[in-house]
C-alpha cells in the first residue's frame, strides 16, 4: 500500500506539472505497459495450465479431454456468479457500447475479471481467443484510469483504446495491428492528435510481448514463398471464399447464441451442457483444444497429417492407413474448419470467456490450406499451399471484424515481411465486400444494432445514438381531461406558454392532443363553451414515441412526419414531450462536450 500511495502521488504530481497533451501522452505509456503487462500474464497463464494438464499425455488420446473443456466453463461460471453478481460484458460489443451509451466508463471489475474467466475458459480446453479479454481488459485499464484522473471524455475514449490497441499489440507482438484496430472497430472519429497515444501505447504493448513471451507462445510464421502474379486469379477466388466462410461463421455462431439463450437462468446446466459436447467434439477433433494455433503454424509448414494425431481414433490400424491417404487428409482439414465454428460458439454461449480473434484466424489457416491443396490435387495449378494458409487469415479475420487494415498489417507483422503485400491486399478487400453485402455490420455492431446503438465512424451519429430520450423530455405541458368543456381548455390556454395541450383520462393514458392553431376559430365563440367539448377537438398525434426507443428511430418520425413534437409513452402512460430543439439542444452540449481536450 505504500509503494501504491507513492505511485498515485507521483502520477498527480505529474498531473499537477505537465500540460494536458504531454500528461495524455505519459498516460497512454502507462496505459499501454499496463495493458501490455495484462495480456503476457494472460497467454503465460493459458500456457502454464494446458502444460500441467496435458503434460503426461500431450500427443496421444485421453478420456480427460472429454471433461477439461467441462471443469472449465463451470470454473468460469462459478467465478462470474460468485464474484461478478452474473455480469461480464464480453467482446468489442461491450466496449462500444460503454463508448455510446456510457460515457466511455467500463466497470473497474473488468481490469481482471476478463484475465481470470478466459484463463479458465481457454485454460482447460475452450475453443476460443485470448484478444478480446485482453482488448477488453486493457479498454477497461485505460477507462479507470482516465476516470481516476478526472480526463475529459474525449481523452477518456482515447485512452480506453489505447488499452485495446496495447491488448492486440501484446497478443500477436504487433504494434500498427494493435493501432489499426482501435481505429477501425473502438474509435468512431479520429482526429490526427490521437495517433500519437496509440502509437504509443501499441508500442509499449508489444515491447512488453517481445522481452517476456517465449517464441512459441506467439503466433509466428517463418515459411514463405515469393508472391507470383500468376495465381491473381485464385487468390480473388480465395477472397470470395473467405467471405462466404465468414457469413456463415457469424450466422452460425449467432444462432447457437440464441440455441442457449433459453436457459439463461440454468447457467451451470448450461455450461455442463456445453463443456460435455465441447469435449466430445475435442475427442475426434484434437486441435480444437484451447487458441489452437499449433494447429495453424502445421498447416503452414504443410504438416497436415499431424492435425490426426491425439484424435479417438488415431490408435486404431483403419485411421493410421487414413493418415497415409491425401484425400481423407483434406477432408479431415474441411470438416475441421466447420466444425471449429460450433466449438467457439458453443464455448461462449455455455458460459465461457473468450473471443472470435484466434477462432477467425484457425478458420481462414484451414480453408486457405483446403483450397489450395485441393486445387493442387485436382492438377489445375500448383499453389503455394503455405501462403494462401497465410493470407486467408486475414481474409476471415476481415469478414468477421469488418476489420481489413488490421487483418492486412496482423498478418504482414506476424509473418515479418511484405511479400505478400499484394495477395493480402486481394483477399482482405474482396472478402470485406461479398461480407458486407450479406451483413452490413460485423458480428459485434450487430448486437448493437438490434438495440438500436447504431454505431458509425460519423461522430455526428455516434453523439445523436448515445442520446437517451429520458433525458430530453419535457413535462411542462398542460394536461386536460377529454371530457372538459371548451371554457375549462380557454382557461388552461390562458395559462399556458405552450401551443400543444396533450388529452389524459383518468388513468393517465394519452387520447389525443389539442393544438392551439386548430382550435383559434373556436376559442372566442362563448356560445359554444359550455357544449363543446376537449374529446371533440382533440386530434391524433401525428405519432408516439417510447421511452426505451431508440433516438434514431425517433429522428426518423421526425422527418417523416414532419412534426416538431412528439408525446411520450411509458408502459401506456403519458410522460411528457419530446422536441426537435430540445434533441438538438442536447446534442450540442454532448458535442461540445466530446471536444474538450
Amino acid at each position: 500500500m505504500k509503494y501504491l500511495r507513492f505511485y498515485e502521488y507521483g502520477i498527480n504530481w505529474l498531473h499537477l506539472k505537465l500540460n494536458k497533451r504531454q500528461f495524455l501522452i505519459f498516460s497512454s505509456m502507462l496505459v499501454g505497459l499496463t495493458a501490455g503487462l495484462a495480456a503476457v500474464l494472460l497467454k503465460s497463464t493459458v500456457h502454464f495450465i494446458h502444460h500441467v494438464i496435458t503434460d503426461d499425455y500431450s500427443g496421444r488420446f485421453h478420456y480427460l479431454y472429454l471433461f477439461f473443456p467441462t471443469l472449465g466453463l463451470l470454473l468460469t461460471v462459478f467465478f462470474v456468479q460468485r464474484f461478478l453478481q452474473g455480469k461480464l460484458g464480453r467482446g468489442t460489443a461491450n466496449i462500444l457500447h460503454s463508448i455510446i451509451k456510457k460515457s466511455a466508463i467500463l466497470p473497474r471489475d473488468q481490469m481482471y475479471s476478463h484475465l481470470v474467466s478466459s484463463a479458465l475458459t481457454v485454460g482447460f480446453g475452450g475453443s476460443a481467443g485470448l484478444e478480446s479479454p485482453m482488448v477488453t481488459t486493457g479498454s477497461a485499464i485505460g477507462s479507470n484510469y482516465a476516470r481516476t484522473y478526472h480526463l475529459s471524455y474525449k481523452d477518456r475514449v482515447l485512452l480506453l483504446a489505447s488499452g485495446a490497441a496495447a491488448g492486440i499489440a501484446a497478443a500477436f507482438d504487433s504494434p500498427i495491428a494493435g493501432v489499426l484496430f482501435a481505429l477501425e472497430v473502438i474509435l468512431a472519429d479520429v482526429s490526427i492528435s490521437a495517433f500519437i497515444p496509440l502509437i504509443i501505447a501499441a508500442a509499449v504493448g508489444a515491447l512488453c510481448s517481445k522481452i517476456i513471451l517465449q517464441e512459441g507462445i506467439l503466433l509466428s510464421f517463418h515459411y514463405l514463398q515469393p508472391f507470383n502474379y500468376h495465381f491473381t486469379l485464385f487468390y480473388a477466388l480465395m477472397g470470395v471464399l473467405a467471405g462466404l466462410v465468414s457469413v456463415y461463421y457469424v450466422r452460425t455462431f449467432t444462432r447457437i447464441e440464441h440455441l442457449f439463450k433459453p436457459e439463461k437462468t440454468r447457467v451451470y446446466t448450461k455450461a455442463l451442457a456445453g463443456g460435455l459436447v465441447l469435449g466430445v467434439l475435442i475427442l475426434f477433433f484434437p486441435s480444437l483444444f484451447g487458441e489452437g494455433y499449433s494447429s495453424i503454424k502445421a498447416l503452414s509448414d504443410m504438416k497436415a497429417d499431424t492435425l490426426l494425431n491425439g484424435s479417438f481414433f488415431s490408435n486404431s490400424g483403419l485411421f493410421s492407413s487414413l493418415k497415409e491417404n491425401e484425400w481423407f487428409v483434406l477432408f479431415f482439414v474441411g470438416v475441421l474448419m466447420m466444425i471449429k465454428v460450433l466449438a467457439t460458439s458453443i464455448t461462449i454461449s455455455a458460459g465461457g470467456n473468450g473471443g472470435n480473434f484466434a477462432p477467425s484466424l484457425f478458420v481462414g489457416a484451414y480453408l486457405g490450406y483446403f483450397f489450395s491443396r485441393l486445387i493442387s490435387m485436382l492438377g489445375i495449378a500448383k499453389l503455394p499451399e503455405g501462403n494462401f494458409t497465410i493470407v486467408a487469415m486475414a481474409g476471415v479475420l476481415s469478414g468477421i471484424f469488418h476489420a481489413p487494415l488490421t487483418a492486412i498489417f496482423l498478418i504482414v507483422e506476424i509473418t515479418g515481411g511484405y511479400e505478400l503485400m499484394i495477395p493480402l491486399m486481394i483477399v482482405s478487400a474482396v472478402s470485406y465486400t461479398v461480407v458486407k453485402y450479406f451483413e452490413p455490420y460485423s458480428m459485434d455492431a450487430k448486437k448493437l444494432v438490434k438495440k438500436g446503438h447504431v454505431l458509425t465512424h460519423s461522430k455526428d451519429k455516434s453523439i445523436l445514438s448515445s442520446l437517451k430520450i429520458a433525458s430530453i423530455i419535457e413535462t411542462d405541458f398542460h394536461r386536460i381531461d377529454p371530457g372538459a368543456t371548451l371554457r375549462e381548455l380557454v382557461e388552461v390556454v390562458a395559462h399556458s406558454s405552450r401551443n400543444i395541450f396533450p388529452v389524459v383520462d383518468k388513468e393517465e393514458a394519452l387520447v389525443g392532443v389539442i393544438l392551439l392553431d386548430n382550435i383559434r376559430e373556436v376559442m372566442f365563440k362563448t356560445e359554444l363553451y359550455d357544449s363543446l367539448l376537449v374529446k371533440e377537438l382533440m386530434r391524433k398525434p401525428a405519432e408516439t414515441v417510447n421511452s426505451e426507443e431508440s433516438m434514431q428511430s425517433v429522428m426518423k418520425k421526425f422527418d417523416e412526419t414532419g412534426a416538431w413534437n412528439f408525446p411520450v409513452i411509458d408502459h401506456g402512460k403519458y410522460v411528457g414531450f419530446i422536441s426537435k430543439s430540445s434533441i438538438f439542444s442536447k446534442y450540442r452540449k454532448v458535442l461540445i462536450k466530446s471536444n474538450i481536450s
